[in-house]
Formats: structure tokens, sequence, C-alpha cells
């Protein structure tokens, strides 16, 4: 099965939202906006939407009965922060849309760094293995060497070294994959709630609400809780300061995902001199060497 392009699902998802605020501006109701949304776009998402509003009074939580994402659970939370805190829900989906259409772009630019050294890793993990062909091709005796007590030894433990190295070069791959909670979220919910007229502990604990009956991960809340206080004493607007620190912290958050993916080439050489060299080594040049060595002697007697 073809893996999807990265920041194919988030962009889905923001495009959707962005339909969605404009169809609300528009005049229709939530209700109507979803039906609109599946039945002239054939948006999958939406069609689920609406199936499971027959049984939902809430649009939100009828967003969270189908959400399969990160992405999609945001736009839930961030509808039920509306919904209760009476934001206007046209402006919070172009916000949330804005949000999840920079992780898609975090996404692509990831993948984009991590193109070389993935590469790199699948041609390396295949070292030992074609070396051992190259011996094949040159003469080397490979079931020869390997019914003997050292042959053998060498094949099975160039082997285990073999997987083991493309294990641990998957897994460092994999590590940088890894999808993070969406940067800047809490921020982003509890200006919706402060948008929609409540207080600065209220939105706090709206959005800590929001996220956990969307499936989202916990929120980290340590940002949101200083700039509040800032914005206490200095007497700010702070839904201003956490949109501007929402933003700021997915400008970090691609930032660091960028010197991650060119800090993994540094990486990868580890499993390389540790498993894959020596491995290509017992499974290559020492089966060519024993298959020498075992002609050599039939030689002399």
């Amino acid at each position: 099965m073809r893996r999807p392009k990265p920041g194919t699902d988030a962009d889905a998802v923001a495009g959707l939202a962005e339909s969605l605020a404009v169809l609300l501006d528009a005049g229709l109701t939530p209700r109507s906006a979803w039906a609109a949304v599946a039945a002239h776009s054939g948006d999958p998402i939406a069609r689920r939407v609406v199936d499971a509003l027959a049984s939902r009074t809430s649009c939100a939580r009828a967003v969270s009965d189908v959400a399969a994402t990160d992405d999609l659970r945001a736009v839930a939370a961030a509808w039920l922060v509306a919904e209760q805190a009476g934001a206007p829900l046209g402006q919070t989906l172009r916000a949330v849309a804005s949000t999840v259409r920079d992780v898609a772009e975090a996404e692509r630019e990831a993948e984009v760094a991590l193109a070389g050294p993935r590469a790199t890793a699948r041609l390396v993990a295949w070292l030992p293995a074609v070396g051992a062909l190259l011996s094949l091709g040159l003469g080397a005796d490979l079931v020869g060497a390997a019914t003997s007590t050292a042959g053998a030894a060498t094949i099975v433990t160039g082997l285990a070294i073999m997987l083991a190295g493309r294990w641990w070069m998957r897994a460092l791959l994999q590590r940088n994959l890894a999808r993070r909670p969406i940067p800047g979220l809490a921020e982003e919910l509890a200006a919706v709630s402060l948008a929609g007229g409540s207080s600065a502990g209220s939105a706090l604990e709206a959005a800590h609400r929001a996220a956990g009956e969307s499936g989202l991960p916990t929120l980290d809340d340590g940002g949101v809780r200083r700039i509040l206080a800032l914005a206490a004493s200095a007497g700010a607007p702070a839904a201003e300061l956490l949109t501007a620190s929402a933003r700021q912290q997915r400008r970090a958050a691609r930032a660091e995902a960028r010197q991650s993916a060119a800090t993994l080439g540094v990486r990868l050489m580890m499993p390389l001199g540790v498993c894959v060299l020596p491995s290509f080594l017992l499974l290559a040049v020492a089966p060519l060497v024993l298959s020498l060595l075992s002609s050599t002697t039939a030689g002399l007697r």
C-alpha cells in the first residue's frame, strides 16, 4: 500500500475547516454547512460527520466521534470551545485551519530533509547482502563455508548483526518521523475561549476539557499560564499574546524538525560502523577467505 504524501491529511482537514468557515460566515447553520460540504464536495470526513450528526446534537462532538487524526481532533476541540464560550465559529475555524496548515508544512519540510538520510539507510542496509552475492560471484563456496563450524558461526553472526543494524536505522528514521503534539494548540484553544468572553481561568479550563473530550493528548499549559499572568499584570490583550505565542511555537517546531533531520545523517553513522560494516565483513569477506583456505588445504593434501 502506497504511503500518503506527508501533510496530505492535514491539508485536507485545513481545507475542510476553511470551507466550513466560509459557509458559516455566509449565514448557514453548522449542520447545514456540514451537509453542504458533504453533498457538494464529497469530502469523506464531512460525510462521516453528517452521519454522526444523526445521533448528536453538537457538531463538535460529532466531529470528535469520527476523528482519526490529531488534526481533526484539534478542529473538534476548537469547535467545542467555541460552542461553549460563544466565540465566532468562522474565526475559530480559520485559526485552527492555519494551525493545521503549519503542521502540514512542517511535515513536508521534514520529509524533504529526511529524503537523503532515508535513501542512505536503505542503500547501506543491503550492503552485507550485496557483498555476499559478490563473494559468490567471485567463486566463493558459501555452501561449503556454511557447513563448517567456523563458517556457520560467521554467517549466523553476520545475519544477526545485519538485522540489528537494519532495525537500528529504521528506529532512527521512525523517531524522526514520529508525529508530535500540535505546537501551540493550548494557546489557540485558550484564545478561542477568551474571544467568547471567558475569563482567563475559565479559558484554560475550557481548553483542557475540550482537548480531553476530543481525544487529544494532555495539553502543555505552562506557556498559557505565563502569558495569562503577563497579560493580567500589564493589562494587555491575552488573546493576541496567545496567538502570537502559538505561531512562534509552530515556527520553532518547524526549525527543530529540519535540524533533527539534518543531524540524522550523522547519527546513521553509528549503526553503519557498529553493525553494517562488521556484518559485511562476516557475510562477504569471511566466507570468501574460508573458501580460499579450504581449497588451498584440499590442494595440499
